[in-house]
């Protein structure tokens, strides 16, 4: 039986997405570097959630040797890409970091793709690809050319790289670009977190640009959702225009919540469901960040069927619970 691969596989998303797939009985393999751009321990407590039957090793996929030999004797058939190094304040400090994860790791997966013929390689982008943009909302079709951030550049890079071995290879492929994902197993350096930690000790938050800011909140389970259906519909090798515009079988989605929430909303709710107010420390806008976002999902909703179903206002309560229990040592499993 042929296995799909997921690199990332103990990040956030990646996490998810392996335990969906092997819920539903397919045959998974996971790679992880286990990366201590934050606490690797919550990584390693992703992987000991997934169910029985979901397999994650340790390799770092932008090391060619290291990714085949990881991978020798595996039949594989579909790739879900997510691993990268994620953060765009952290591309400012740390920018070479991203050139390795991002341009050669991503690379580095591609060409083990195209030697191995796979049927299809899904591949996560990012939002932060439309930089400055101030049309909202955000369509595939908008020019991404003025990235703010170097986070940003690298993923509109993959999605080039990826459009080369589409054109030359006839790869199928389909990248996602994700808006601002949280939930239960969340990723520390993202707002939910910060700010429902420091709430429930008692410190202050940083809110930045004086807290006028907005963002197309995405429940996690939303997003696994759209990946599954993205995995299971590669675009078609037809001479056909797809959504980014490619006419090789490569295409690209906006996956979001279709709505842009001010911040102030989610710490609304946060202080909600702790119980407690925050303690607000206005601050200006942070280089490489941007005032709003929010998805165009037409494409999305079309080809993939795509439907986000989780409100703010009701994933919010579900991350904070989650959060209790995490730190309290009783957390449930990846799907709850």
């Amino acid at each position: 039986m042929s296995a799909i691969l997921v690199t990332g596989a103990a990040g956030f998303i990646g996490a998810h997405v392996v335990q969906a797939l092997v819920a539903r009985g397919d045959r998974v393999i996971g790679i992880d570097r286990f990366d201590p751009y934050y606490d690797p321990a919550l990584k390693h407590a992703r992987v000991a959630a997934l169910t029985q039957g979901a397999r994650v090793v340790t390799a770092d996929f932008a090391d060619e040797d290291a990714l085949a030999a990881a991978l020798a004797g595996e039949a594989i058939d579909r790739v879900v890409h997510l691993g990268a190094q994620p953060g765009v304040r952290y591309s400012i400090e740390r920018p070479l970091a991203y050139a390795r994860a991002n341009l050669v790791g991503h690379l580095t997966v591609l060409d083990w793709a195209r030697h191995r013929g796979v049927a299809h390689l899904v591949y996560a982008s990012s939002s932060s690809v439309y930089g400055g943009n101030r049309a909202l909302p955000f369509a595939v079709a908008d020019r991404v050319d003025h990235p703010v951030s170097l986070y940003a550049a690298t993923k509109k890079a993959d999605e080039l790289m990826s459009e080369s071995y589409a054109h030359l290879y006839r790869l199928p492929q389909t990248g996602l670009r994700f808006f601002t994902v949280y939930g239960p197993w969340g990723r520390p350096d993202m707002a939910p977190w910060l700010f429902t930690d420091a709430i429930l000790a008692g410190r202050p938050i940083a809110v930045f640009n004086q807290g006028r800011m907005q963002r197309d909140f995405t429940y996690i389970d939303d997003i696994v959702a759209g990946v599954v259906a993205a995995l299971d519909r590669p675009p078609r090798d037809d001479g056909a225009a797809k959504p980014g515009g490619s006419v090789a079988p490569h295409a690209i989605y906006n996956l979001g919540n279709n709505r842009a929430e001010p911040l102030g909303k989610l710490i609304d709710l946060i202080e909600a469901a702790c119980g407690r107010p925050a303690v607000r420390d206005y601050q200006p806008m942070q280089p490489g960040d941007v005032e709003a976002t929010y998805a165009d999902i037409a494409d999305a909703a079309r080809d993939l069927g795509f439907a986000p179903r989780v409100d703010l206002a009701d994933g919010v309560p579900r991350f904070v619970d989650w959060f209790r229990g995490y730190r309290a040592g009783g957390a449930a499993g990846i799907l709850g």
